[in-house]
């Protein structure tokens, strides 16, 4: 890969997001690390820069903050810094009964799922068009393709997101650039105790962050519009979900979202 092949990676600082950045790094590609942590931000710089002999620049910032996607664009344009790929990966989700939920914490949820994604594809996909390539990565969910009941907000987020990312993708193929929704399942990061999540059944199956990085970087290398990193995931969405009765696809979903009395 050609060193001048920039990636701007949000939520850097450990899991998928961790991950993602180290996969560009080793293909030789620089890096723009987005996260709150700038402690955890440098120490990656560090090493990264010594390891595979890129360029790292890190911008420590909460991206649930109205104002953060366009801070985080001036930066880069001032630094004069083209970015070739982006990677929303930031993200977070909660656990509990929507009315039971505080109300601060689902808005700060749609606003970095959701809005602030938004608003960096924007500002750097209309450079993507004018430069005639680029790719960008949105990390969403099989959480996208139903209704999450104990996990309502999160789940409608997502669902935005791998709608926006298709959608988004089609108006932008005839100028060689690519929108790519990953889409994985159980993943085993921080993601799980930050959501309040621990006792979930379905994490305790959870992938890899690197084995589910993996499978998104490559799918966006191909230009895929949606990548799932489990098959078996991909068929029960794609031909099992869509002809059940929409109660029974809330009920399953729901039991899949209690949390285990043991």
């Amino acid at each position: 890969m050609n060193t001048t092949n920039t990636a701007l990676i949000t939520g850097a600082s450990g899991g998928i997001g961790l991950e993602l950045a180290r996969i560009h790094a080793k293909k030789g590609g620089n890096l723009i690390l987005v996260a709150r942590s700038k402690n955890k931000l440098e120490a990656i710089k560090n090493d990264f820069e010594k390891l595979y002999k890129v360029k790292v620049v890190v911008i420590a910032i909460d991206l649930s903050e109205p104002s953060s996607a366009l801070q985080v664009y001036t930066q880069t344009s001032a630094l004069g810094l083209k970015i070739d790929t982006l990677i929303n990966n930031a993200g977070f989700g909660g656990h509990g009964k929507f009315n039971e939920r505080n109300l601060a914490d689902e808005n700060a949820m749609m606003q970095l799922n959701m809005v602030t994604l938004t608003k960096l594809t924007h500002f750097y996909l209309k450079d993507m068009v004018e430069n005639k390539s680029g790719r960008i990565l949105n990390v969403s969910s099989t959480a996208s393709f139903m209704p999450g009941p104990l996990q309502a907000v999160y789940y409608a987020t997502k669902a935005y997101v791998t709608s926006f990312s298709q959608a988004i993708a089609e108006e932008v193929k005839d100028k060689n650039v690519t929108v790519t929704a990953l889409c994985p399942g159980a993943v085993a990061t921080g993601f799980v105790k930050a959501g309040n999540l621990e006792g979930v059944d379905v994490f305790k199956n959870a992938k890899s962050a690197e084995s589910v990085a993996m499978c998104g970087y490559e799918a966006m290398e191909k230009g895929k519009l949606v990548a799932f990193n489990e098959g078996k995931l991909r068929f029960m969405l794609d031909w099992i979900v869509p002809l059940l009765p929409r109660k029974t696809i809330l009920g399953l979903s729901r039991q899949a979202m209690e949390k285990s009395s043991s």
